[in-house]
């Protein structure tokens, strides 16, 4: 379970699906057994205490109105796609569940920052934008290859890296149909490689929680 602090106050806490029931009971132990609203984002716990807890519902889930249901849905697998991206790498992969089963990584060279001035230096930045354009482009072609096949099976797109980046790969027209299924989660990953793109099914699957607690906040 990962935690770190919220804008606003708070802190968020990402779950694993198979542990939501056993954080929400938790929740309750320590304040009191919570009433249940239904959000656009999912449930919102409130217990008698004042302490809230927003639970987020993973990409793909359907709504729900009580937290028996919404940890029935979060636990089911579904087939999303993933697509993480920076200037120089991409990764594309669709999960089953847990399980990668679909999955490619590919690297192009974008010349680093140059301290060099004048000319020297808008010919690097000029040489240094092409070589990330062209990037970005062999990533969109990518993504029609082995992402848009899926489309019509895929519950949601989950991306991640930078946005600018993720953001100029879907503006190909002809990823529209994964663009439409992409998700409001942006995951925080490091230059896509392998091994991130496994970690990213995780993060892609898990409950985010928003969680408030009055007393808490005002100790710290």
């Amino acid at each position: 379970m990962n935690s770190r602090p919220a804008a606003g106050g708070g802190r968020w806490v990402e779950v694993d699906p198979a542990r939501v029931a056993r954080w929400v009971a938790g929740f309750t132990d320590r304040h009191g057994p919570p009433s249940v609203s239904i959000q656009a984002y999912g449930l919102l716990l409130t217990a008698p205490d004042g302490a809230t807890a927003e639970l987020h519902a993973p990409p793909g889930a359907p709504p729900t109105d009580d937290v028996p249901a919404f940890v029935a849905e979060a636990t089911a697998p579904r087939r999303i796609g993933l697509l993480l991206a920076r200037k120089g790498a991409v990764a594309v992969g669709v999960a089953e569940g847990a399980d990668l089963v679909v999955s490619k990584v590919d690297t192009r060279y974008v010349q680093g920052r140059t301290a060099a001035g004048g000319w020297s230096q808008q010919r690097f930045a000029r040489r240094r934008d092409n070589q990330a354009k062209a990037a970005l482009g062999d990533a969109a072609d990518l993504a029609v290859r082995l992402l848009l096949p899926e489309a019509g099976s895929l519950a949601a797109l989950v991306v991640g890296g930078d946005r600018r980046a993720v953001d100029t790969v879907l503006a190909d027209r002809r990823l529209a149909s994964l663009a439409a299924l992409r998700a409001d989660r942006l995951l925080d990953v490091p230059e896509p490689r392998h091994a991130v793109l496994v970690d990213a099914v995780a993060a892609a699957r898990a409950v985010r929680i928003l969680v408030r607690d009055p007393d808490r906040d005002a100790r710290a």
